[in-house]
């Protein structure tokens, strides 16, 4: 069997679904159709079960699949060894990051890493952690940024940064005027959050509480992304609490102000994920130096 039959092998696997998979692979439907019925002859085993709606693997496919990841991420080493160290900076690097990391880290990180290793393309990603865990997991990414907690089976984890998160509102708000903000104070105030899911909007309700209180205004607008959030502020319906580095966009600098929390409010841990197989050691050092 090949390398491209056991990458069929593997996409199939994990999407179950024949036209998936194939887009994954970039082949049509009934070439890796027939690349799947050719593998399953030669082996004498059914390793997926057809069904007019949907795919199901059995236990014999399962194991295969299981297998032949850990045979192409060798075939990924090898490759790497036959190249050499020196290729570890010109091959494509393929990140990611969660949506409220990556728009205020990659301007940033991206110049920093170009001077690192200039010859070396980027691929970049956002998503939430979830589709982030998965695409690292199956290969589709070589590092992610994620905040923590985040654990994962034969994952690297490497803590970056903390951050603080800063309320953000109108210059022309009351608490304007103060240093810094109680998480009491908020009890009151109509803050806009983003929606289930967010592993941000988990971190900020863990140290204050008080911020939320659901109303009407702040059902409509959860699931949006920071800058949605943030011109909702600037137009006059509430405040928000954003990571400080999204406080620092120019957008609206005249109009908005960011304040700290004046007791212990909540903040994140900026994280960087890699698969402990990933063979180009020097690119992830060349990530975490470019953020220095």
């Amino acid at each position: 069997m090949t390398l491209t039959e056991l990458k069929y092998l593997v996409a199939l696997g994990q999407e179950q679904h024949f036209g998936r998979a194939a887009e994954r692979c970039f082949v049509s439907q009934p070439a890796l159709s027939a690349a799947i019925n050719k593998l399953e002859k030669r082996l004498g085993v059914c390793l997926f079960e057809r069904q007019t709606t949907q795919v199901r693997i059995t236990e014999i496919g399962e194991q295969l699949v299981k297998q032949a990841k850990r045979v192409l991420e060798e075939a990924d080493i090898l490759k790497d060894m036959a190249q050499g160290a020196k290729h570890h900076l010109d091959q494509p690097l393929r990140i990611g990051g969660i949506h409220t990391v990556a728009p205020y880290l990659f301007p940033k990180l991206i110049p920093s890493l170009r001077k690192i290793a200039p010859d070396m393309p980027l691929y970049i990603q956002e998503d939430m952690t979830e589709n982030l865990r998965a695409k690292l997991t199956r290969g589709e990414l070589d590092a992610i940024f994620i905040a923590l907690p985040f654990t994962e089976p034969s994952v690297v984890v490497k803590k970056l940064y903390d951050e603080p998160f800063l309320v953000l509102m109108p210059k022309t708000h009351p608490l304007a005027k103060n240093k810094t903000v109680n998480n009491d104070s908020l009890a009151n105030e109509n803050v806009l959050l983003l929606g289930e899911g967010h592993c941000l909007r988990t971190q900020i309700l863990e140290t204050c509480p008080s911020c939320h209180h659901p109303n009407d205004l702040q059902q409509t607008i959860e699931g949006t992304s920071l800058e949605t959030l943030r011109h909702m502020v600037a137009s006059g319906m509430g405040m928000t609490i954003l990571p400080e580095t999204a406080t620092q966009v120019k957008a609206y600098h005249n109009t908005l102000c960011a304040k700290p929390f004046s007791t212990k409010g909540p903040r994140r841990t900026v994280a960087l994920a890699w698969r402990a197989s990933f063979p180009r050691t020097k690119a992830i050092d060349a990530l975490i130096e470019s953020l220095q």
